[in-house]
């Protein structure tokens, strides 16, 4: 599903809508994005040399988690982060990387939903983690 198509399922927009693309790939999201190097979160960090900050890197895995939560994800609800565990941060994500995610739902017990993924650069593991949610909302 292309940008469109996400804001479907999520309700981030503009400038934190952090997926270009995802597909699903028998229960695992399979997303990318393209870092521009005009994003609001490299403004400053670090200047000369921009990296993207693993709280960005961490809401990109969250979002492509999300996909795989469609169904619980109706009108007016929002999918919300209750825990990140065991995130490793391993090679830096900069302007001009196309960042792959792979996530999927460990196990869920609405409205809990407990994944796991990971960030990679052409192959290169850039974050790992585990982290869960909670959907919220009318």
């Amino acid at each position: 599903m292309n940008r469109e198509e996400l804001k479907r399922i999520l309700p981030h927009r503009d400038a934190m809508l952090l997926l270009d693309d995802v597909r699903e790939q028998e229960g695992t999201a399979v997303g990318h994005y393209t870092v521009r190097g005009d994003e609001f979160f490299l403004k400053g960090h670090f200047p000369g040399n921009p990296i993207v900050p693993g709280v960005i890197l961490c809401e990109i895995l969250a979002q492509s988690a999300c996909v795989l939560m469609e169904q619980a994800l109706a009108e007016g609800k929002l999918p919300v982060y209750t825990g990140l565990n065991n995130v490793k941060f391993r090679s830096p994500v900069r302007p001009g990387d196309t960042v792959e995610t792979r996530c999927r739902i460990k196990r869920a017990k609405h409205p809990f939903y407990f994944a796991e993924g990971t960030l990679t650069v052409e192959n290169r593991l850039c974050v790992s983690g585990e982290f869960s949610f909670a959907v919220t909302g009318e």
